[in-house]
């Protein structure tokens, strides 16, 4: 088993937990207003791709909290740490403040895991004007960018109203999975196979995206995300009703897509435009590819095992 730990860092309420709750727990954003602030550090493992556990350190961000991190805390919070997952609230009025602390707390990393990989979610987007967006993440993204060297920080805007949380965090997990660009390769390889416009491989727990394959472009670049949210949400109602989501296909008159389980650790979505090709015979290439896919998580694991 590989496991991975995740500090999830910022000042309170700026949106940690309920970003959390909704990628990890199966809460709905209007749900995420019930919980409280978080008390210290709240720990949590969430199986990832089977062999894949990230131990997510999820700290509560009250002053005398942070204070603490960086004092008596120091060694045990920022020991070991593969990722540093920064938030900010967008609306904050104490942005001199933030920023100290997150400097803090890039000092820390530097000193106990210099070679963590750092992200800064600015959240809460929905709250600023549409027209303002662009312009106010490009500041905060620069200003972050500069005050983070000499390490590299990547920024994604973010909401738990929309895809934006989804894209922020498939990519934040991308770069924990391991032999990921021997996994794409196959992906590549399924398509090329069965013809199809794209492949996409969702986590089975979150839905988060893990990897692709596109052969002909598409000209919305949030579509993974959009999907991502609107199958969670429909598997969310399923279970409130008892039922068990487990494929789905949806037709027009310029594509079909089809939503299946896949291995016993992923889902997968595969678009047809080819409107000759019958849905029986795109199910039972799926279907067929799964042995494939679930031996080449089986052989990961193992390399994972040897590693260790």
């Amino acid at each position: 088993m590989m496991k991975k730990k995740v500090l999830l860092m910022g000042k309170s309420g700026s949106g940690k937990t309920s970003m959390r709750s909704i990628i990890f727990a199966n809460y709905i954003a209007r749900d995420t207003s019930r919980l409280g602030a978080t008390i210290d550090v709240e720990h949590s493992h969430v199986r990832f791709l089977g062999n894949l556990v990230l131990n997510l350190w999820d700290c509560g961000g009250q002053e005398a909290f942070m204070e603490n991190y960086f004092a008596s805390q120091r060694d045990n919070i920022f020991r070991n740490v593969e990722v540093l997952i920064y938030v900010f609230d967008v609306e904050s009025r104490e942005l001199e403040r933030d920023m100290h602390y997150y400097q803090s707390c890039l000092e820390a990393i530097l000193q106990n895991s210099p070679e963590a990989r750092v992200f800064c979610l600015i959240h809460k987007m929905d709250l600023v004007q549409d027209d303002q967006r662009d312009l106010i993440f490009r500041e905060r993204e620069e200003d972050l960018k500069r005050l983070s060297k000499p390490l590299e920080c990547v920024c994604f805007r973010t909401s738990i109203w929309d895809e934006t949380l989804y894209k922020a965090w498939s990519s934040i997990v991308y770069e924990l999975i391991p032999n990921v660009k021997e996994l794409e390769q196959n992906l590549k390889d399924f398509a090329n196979i069965i013809d199809a416009d794209e492949v996409l491989l969702f986590e089975r727990a979150t839905f988060l995206v893990i990897s692709h394959y596109r052969m002909r472009p598409h000209r919305d670049v949030n579509r993974f995300e959009k999907v991502s949210n609107i199958i969670k949400q429909f598997k969310l109602s399923c279970s409130k009703l008892a039922a068990h989501f487990q494929s789905m296909e949806v037709r027009n008159s310029n594509f079909a897509a089809f939503i299946d389980i896949f291995t016993s650790n992923t889902y997968c979505m595969v678009i047809m435009s080819d409107a000759s090709i019958p849905s029986a015979a795109t199910l039972i290439n799926i279907r067929n590819a799964r042995k494939h896919f679930e031996k080449l998580e089986r052989m990961n694991q193992g390399h994972l095992a040897l590693s260790r």
